[in-house]
């Protein structure tokens, strides 16, 4: 039996258990460079464990999925935070799901507005990324060093993503 999962918008507040929303927000905003340029301050945290380990930053770049797509795994990083954020306006989906035992469990779909980047905290599974649309490039910023800082889980039965595009559209 296959569940098709609910889309939803992607706020600080319902992403908050997974980590954070990088977005413009007037409040973390300071005017720096002599007032030229608005500085959004402190808007995710990076997080990494282990001996050797370092912040790297990533190009990524996404090949559109097919819609309805067939969710079949998750992973999660347990020793350090990932963040992505789009270089171009856009939409693109933010999966995650809380941990259940150590698996995840029902997965949870957000779509990221044009301008909306996540940073998924330490431990938190979550879909590789997903494009929406044409190809896509991100700037990710996450762990690098020794370690084993990847896991996977593939569900039993498929979850559904519906198309996004044809939601946003309604």
């Amino acid at each position: 039996m296959t569940h098709v999962l609910k889309i939803e918008p992607l706020t600080q507040s319902a992403f908050l258990p997974f980590g954070s929303v990088i977005e413009a927000d007037p409040v973390s905003m300071r005017l720096i460079n002599g007032g030229s340029t608005e500085r959004f301050h402190a808007l995710a945290h990076v997080e990494i464990l282990g001996d050797g380990a370092r912040t790297v930053i990533n190009l990524f770049r996404g090949q559109p999925r097919s819609f309805p797509y067939l969710l079949t795994m998750m992973e999660r990083h347990p020793l350090g935070s990932q963040s992505f954020s789009p270089l171009r306006d856009g939409p693109w989906l933010a999966v995650v799901a809380e941990d259940e035992d150590g698996k995840p469990g029902a997965p949870r779909v957000f779509l990221a507005d044009a301008g909306q980047g996540v940073n998924y905290g330490r431990n938190v599974w979550h879909h590789p990324l997903m494009a929406v649309g044409p190809v896509s490039d991100f700037l990710v910023v996450d762990r690098d060093g020794p370690g084993n800082n990847l896991e996977e889980f593939f569900y039993d039965e498929p979850y559904v993503i519906p198309d996004p595009l044809t939601r946003a559209k309604r």
